[in-house]
């Protein structure tokens, strides 16, 4: 028999290993180029104007209604008198105001409720640009109640911009987080951060004597609450849908890879329609999920605790607390009643400045340095915060260390958890669960900011300046938490944050019960 030496498995080898390192050549070249990714104009310009009218909005309406407090006051005061012929008690007059300020969070949580399903039937930027009416709505009827003598309005206004601002913080979340490249999605997703402290800002600006906060100017004052919302009707509309939802929800090939080259440079459009087409075929036969199924999903349960618990977090950190006292902190430490506004206007600087550094630095940083360290430093001046109160009369220094502690948290907020907490619900989520993750946490975060509302003043009156101790536990469990079960996802798809997320857990078994867990933990 004579013997003739087989090329065949040799040549197999080595088809076999030139294949494997022309996916590992592929798979490299796709990371380089996600790496120097940079935005376009057209997608920084797209951007702004989905934060107009959702985040910006959302922190104007907030800062907005504290100059004319005084005025409101006196407005409820003479009204009651014209129609009771009798003055309203002081008790009266905090209900009214107090129900003026809190049902803005009721009609936020009615808004995260419904945010989702709307952005899944009418698109992001169709629900975008609906949301307006609530805004132009709310600002007529406050605008009118001073004509009127209807303290009611105001009533019905705040609840009007409270649903406004809960379906801007849910969908332009999602908005920015779905036409971002991979590379850039943590600087677009601060956008979210830099707008809610620019629309701080601009509402503290507003309020100055020299600006809208004399007392014949507060229904106008609170009327600009229009300008945003009509700013966004008439840029908004340039722009495209989310590529992923006109992909993976509504099946629109040419429409998604037309929206990619409006929103990004010739160079990525492959690559990102690659991984939407990608994410598609992994969610193929999958249909949005409800909130309740998502919480039926075992294969989620550790990602939907984890925004469940940054988003309470984030209303119970303490932040609300330290606005509370910088009145205070700032009058001992010597200024002047009279400039404390413009000192106020300078914590708005502080936080603007901190979300902007956040955002350039976040890619860079990873999103689990920046909350984590944010959260240890927040818990370093609740220490430091709590024995500067203790202490303050033992030496003047002390007063001037409780103001430090003030810019401190505030600017530990803006670094990380002010910031990534909406980016973290984005990427730990896919396309089919993404809505119901943010109705979920909008729920949760609305009613975090009703209830600290509610009971902090109370936990005040108990516990005076020891209440810091309570945000002190919130902040450092938090933090240890993130530590020990939060992947790093900065430059990651979301199939592949997915993935580690499972794996890191070791929780392989648990995706056996859901197939759209088995299908996802598929390894890309």
């Amino acid at each position: 028999m004579n013997f003739k030496p087989s090329l065949q498995a040799p040549a197999a080898v080595l088809s076999t290993a030139g294949g494997r390192h022309s996916r590992l050549h592929q798979r490299s070249t796709v990371q380089t180029m996600r790496l120097r990714a940079v935005p376009s104009k057209r997608l920084f310009l797209a951007a702004c104007a989905a934060a107009i009218g959702g985040t910006f909005q959302y922190g104007y309406s907030i800062s907005v209604i504290n100059a004319p407090t005084a005025y409101v006051h006196d407005f409820i005061n003479s009204t009651w008198k014209q129609r009771y012929q009798m003055n309203i008690t002081q008790h009266g007059i905090t209900l009214l105001w107090s129900t003026i300020v809190s049902i803005f969070t009721l009609g936020g949580l009615l808004g995260a409720t419904i945010g989702g399903t709307m952005s899944v039937k009418l698109g992001r930027k169709g629900t975008l640009l609906a949301n307006n009416m609530f805004a132009l709505a709310a600002a007529l009827l406050m605008g009118l109640s001073y004509l009127t003598g209807l303290f009611e309005l105001l009533i019905v206004g705040r609840f009007l911009i409270g649903i406004n601002a809960g379906i801007g913080l849910c969908v332009q979340s999602l908005y920015l987080g779905e036409i971002a490249p991979t590379s850039l999605r943590g600087s677009m997703g601060m956008a979210t951060s830099i707008f809610i402290t620019g629309g701080i800002l601009t509402g503290q600006v507003m309020g100055l004597k020299e600006v809208l906060g004399k007392e014949e100017l507060w229904p106008i004052l609170l009327s600009t609450i229009s300008i945003p919302a009509i700013l966004q009707l008439l840029i908004l509309p340039w722009f495209p849908e989310s590529p992923r939802y006109l992909l993976i929800d509504k099946g629109d090939v040419e429409g998604c890879k037309k929206a990619l080259r409006q929103l990004h440079s010739v160079h990525y459009c492959d690559i990102e329609f690659q991984e939407i087409e990608q994410e598609k075929n992994h969610l193929s036969g999958f249909k949005s999920i409800k909130p309740w199924e998502l919480f039926a999903d075992r294969s989620l349960r550790w990602q939907l605790l984890t925004v469940i618990l940054l988003s309470a977090v984030q209303q119970l950190n303490g932040i609300n607390a330290i606005y509370f006292y910088t009145d205070y902190v700032l009058k001992r430490s010597g200024i002047s009643v009279d400039k404390i506004p413009y000192v106020t206007v300078g914590t708005g600087v502080c936080e603007c400045f901190t979300a902007l550094t956040c955002g350039m630095v976040i890619d860079a940083l990873g999103r689990k340095v920046l909350i984590t360290g944010g959260y240890i430093l927040m818990s370093i001046c609740c220490i430091l915060f709590t024995l500067s109160l203790t202490f303050q009369d033992a030496s003047p220094v002390l007063s001037y260390l409780s103001a430090v502690c003030v810019f401190g948290f505030i600017l530990s907020f803006g670094l990380g958890p002010g910031g990534v907490t909406n980016i973290l619900t984005t990427e730990l989520f896919t396309q089919t669960s993404r809505p119901a993750a943010y109705m979920i946490t909008g729920t949760v975060g609305w009613s975090s900011f009703f209830l600290i509302g509610m009971v902090f003043p109370f936990i005040v009156l108990e516990l005076k300046q020891y209440c810091f101790l309570v945000f002190l536990v919130f902040c450092s469990s938090v933090a240890i938490y993130i530590l020990l079960i939060v992947p790093e996802t900065k430059n990651k798809t979301f199939l592949e944050i997915q993935n580690e997320f499972k794996s890191s857990r070791k929780r392989k078994d648990d995706t056996v019960d859901s197939p759209a867990g088995a299908l996802l933990s598929t390894s890309i």
